[in-house]
């Protein structure tokens, strides 16, 4: 059962319909209980980083995901917010993350944007895919996909890196480590694409 992470933040709902549309069984959870019957995690989230790990760490959930994440190894997709969140800290704000994997978030250079890049970076933009993974199965080379965002993943490790986008330059916007998937764009927003993307994990 794909189970999607309702702490209070994110497009839930869309992903929901999603699955419901490609009549992959899933199931919305806002309390531990609910948890025990997942064989996939979705982390959503919009908004700011502090707020969504604050959400996070008082939903009763966080003990429980550690746990399936980290020792029982169910697959989980950070999404935007969701993907940060994954990281050990944030530039956005001072409360730790989850530390799922290595990395950091970090805020876009202003100075390598220009009037026409301001942010936040929010529209469509390719993603160049640099290692194969079955969440890009059936997905063309340069596939394209939704941002909104002002704040990137810095992975500690390089091959943990997916695929990346460019925005004044080029940043991690696809990661994987073990278990732990992020994407730092909208699958929820992309059309086919991200229809695409949401059945291939729900397929792994």
């Amino acid at each position: 059962m794909i189970i999607i992470v309702d702490y209070g933040l994110g497009n839930i709902r869309a992903f929901a319909n999603v699955y419901k549309r490609l009549n992959i069984p899933c199931s919305i959870v806002s309390e531990s209980e609910g948890l025990e019957s997942a064989t996939k995690l979705i982390l959503p989230g919009v908004g700011a980083f502090d707020e969504a790990m604050g959400l996070l760490n008082k939903s009763g959930m966080r003990e429980l995901l550690d746990e399936l994440v980290l020792e029982r190894k169910v697959p989980v997709l950070g999404i935007c917010i969701g993907m940060h969140m994954l990281a050990h800290s944030s530039e956005e704000g001072s409360v730790p993350g989850l530390g799922w994997l290595e990395g950091t978030v970090k805020k876009f250079d202003s100075t390598m944007l220009t009037d026409q890049t301001p942010l936040p970076h929010m529209g469509w933009n390719n993603v160049m895919i640099r290692q194969s993974s079955p969440l890009f199965n059936a997905l063309e080379d340069s596939p394209t996909f939704y941002f909104l965002h002002s704040y990137f993943f810095t992975c500690a490790h390089r091959e943990d890196v997916l695929a990346e986008a460019d925005y004044g330059s080029r940043f991690a916007c696809a990661v994987q480590a073990g278990n732990v998937y992020g994407v730092q764009f909208h699958p929820e927003k992309s059309h086919h694409n991200g229809v695409q993307l949401l059945k291939n994990f729900g397929e792994m």
